[in-house]
Order: C-alpha cells, then sequence, then structure tokens
C-alpha cells in the first residue's frame, strides 16, 4: 500500500508535469488519499469501497492509466522531498547567517526577553531606549553567527528520509517537511546552538549587561522577578526563527514554480519555469 499510496499521488504530478501544466499540489495529495481510501465521487453521489482488495484494483487501475503517460518512482518521490528541504533549509539557512538576517527580519526577529519586558519598558520611559535597541541587536547577532551550525545536522536528517516520511510529507501539510525536520533536529540543533549563542552572548557584554539590569530590577521593591536565562532564550528564538524561514521556503516550493530550482522538483511539484 505505501507504493500504491505514493506512486498514485507523484505519478498523476508526473503526467501533469509531462504536459507542461501547473498543477495543484493539495488536489493531487487529496486525489491521492481517495484512491487509498477505495472512495471515488461522481457529481454529487459518492461510493465507498469497503475492502481492502477493492482498494487495491482501484488503485491499480489508476496507475495503469498514469503509466502510458509517464511514471515517477518512489525513489523520484523521496529524492524530490528531500531536494525540497535541501533547498528551502540551505536558504534558509544562508537568509539568517547574514548581518541583520534575524535583526531586520520582523517575522523572526529576538526582541527583549518576554518576561522582561517591563523592564524594557520602564527603560525607554528612563531615556535609554538606544540601550534597549542595542541588547536586542546582541541577542540577534549571536543568532546569526550560530545559523551555519545548523547545516549538517539539516543534511543528516535530509539524508535519512525514508519513503514513509516523504509519504507522510506528500499527504501532509504545507510544512508538512519543515515539521518532519523540525521533529528530526531540534534536539540537537539545541545542542549546538546554546553553547555557541551563550559564549557569543558573553563575549559580547551580553550577559554581564543583562544580569546587571535585573538583579537592578530585581531589587525594586514588589516588582515581579525577572529569572531569564538568556542563553536558553536566545536559543530557543533562534531555532523557532529558524523553521519559520524554512517553512516558508517549502510553501514557495509547493505553490511557486519560480522557487523549483531543479529538474527534479519541477518534475514532482508538477510546473516548468
Amino acid at each position: 500500500m505505501k507504493r500504491i499510496t505514493m506512486a498514485a499521488a507523484l505519478l498523476v504530478t508526473s503526467a501533469a508535469a509531462t504536459q507542461a501544466q501547473k498543477i495543484d499540489f493539495n488536489k493531487i495529495k487529496d486525489k491521492a488519499t481517495e484512491v487509498i481510501k477505495g472512495t471515488s465521487t461522481s457529481g454529487s453521489s459518492t461510493t465507498t469501497t469497503t475492502t481492502t482488495t477493492t482498494s487495491t484494483s482501484t488503485a491499480s487501475s489508476v496507475l495503469g492509466s498514469v503509466f502510458s503517460i509517464g511514471s515517477l518512482s518512489e525513489s523520484d518521490v523521496a529524492s524530490a522531498l528531500k531536494e525540497a528541504l535541501k533547498v528551502g533549509s540551505k536558504n534558509a539557512s544562508s537568509q539568517l547567517s547574514l548581518t541583520d538576517g534575524f535583526n531586520k527580519n520582523l517575522n523572526v526577529r529576538i526582541p527583549f526577553p518576554e518576561d522582561a519586558q517591563r523592564v524594557a519598558t520602564k527603560l525607554r520611559k528612563m531615556g535609554l531606549g538606544k540601550k534597549v535597541d542595542e541588547f536586542e541587536t546582541t541577542l540577534n547577532r549571536a543568532a546569526e553567527k550560530a545559523v551555519p551550525q545548523a547545516v549538517d545536522i539539516f543534511g543528516n536528517a535530509i539524508t535519512s528520509m525514508s519513503i514513509t516520511d516523504a509519504k507522510n510529507i506528500l499527504q501532509g501539510s504545507n510544512d508538512a517537511a519543515t515539521q518532519y525536520l523540525q521533529g528530526k533536529t531540534t534536539d540537537q540543533l539545541y545542542t549546538a546552538f546554546y553553547p555557541y549563542i551563550s559564549q557569543t552572548l558573553k563575549s559580547t557584554g551580553a550577559t554581564s549587561k543583562w544580569t546587571d539590569i535585573t538583579k537592578l530590577y530585581n531589587k525594586i521593591p514588589g516588582v515581579k522577578k525577572v529569572e531569564t536565562d538568556l542563553g536558553k532564550y536566545t536559543t530557543n528564538k533562534a531555532l523557532k526563527g529558524m523553521f519559520t524561514v524554512v517553512a516558508g521556503e517549502e510553501l514557495k516550493i509547493r505553490q511557486d514554480p519560480q522557487a523549483r530550482v531543479t529538474d527534479l522538483l519541477q518534475k514532482v511539484f508538477g510546473a516548468k519555469k
């Protein structure tokens, strides 16, 4: 059934690609699911197949008609999805590792720690807004410098993708590939990022500044104490931002023919430039 599921979905894509027509990726996914469930729709009536045998037969007939136009193997499917992740993760890493890659991207910029926003507000009211901005910039610089650490970790996770993983991604949401990558790499990325970011924050003086600020603030009677670990906070924000950008790149590949920068991506995702 795994082979039938993947072939039914991706071979339909290949057939359309052969005809140089733009394909709605989600429609392909829905059609594949329909075939495997043994459900066919005509007009307003729907007939549901109740046996595995009939479902398999239905899928086989679909495959037979598709094979007459073109074919796409499970290996092609997995390779294309790996290619999509490679392109997406590479683009994300390239963008975020640049100076201001985090700092000037409002979707991922790392702000003053949430539980200390009242500290930032108070400092701004005291005319120290520039100091707050400089401090936030330091957090983002640390994240930008840590991003290259993700390259090998992403690469290993992508290489290890199985046919089952590929099927789940194909039939999943528009960020299914990103979710796969996130599930496979978050712990490793955190382990790689945390010491790197912590050291960067320490070397730039951000950690000592943070300690001084929070100590002074925590001495104010009646205030809720700030206990944020700056290294952990910045690392978690950096990872969240990275996967946000990867998801954006994945969506482009699924929906924008111009983002399909290899022949295999064009073939599987159903469009030509």
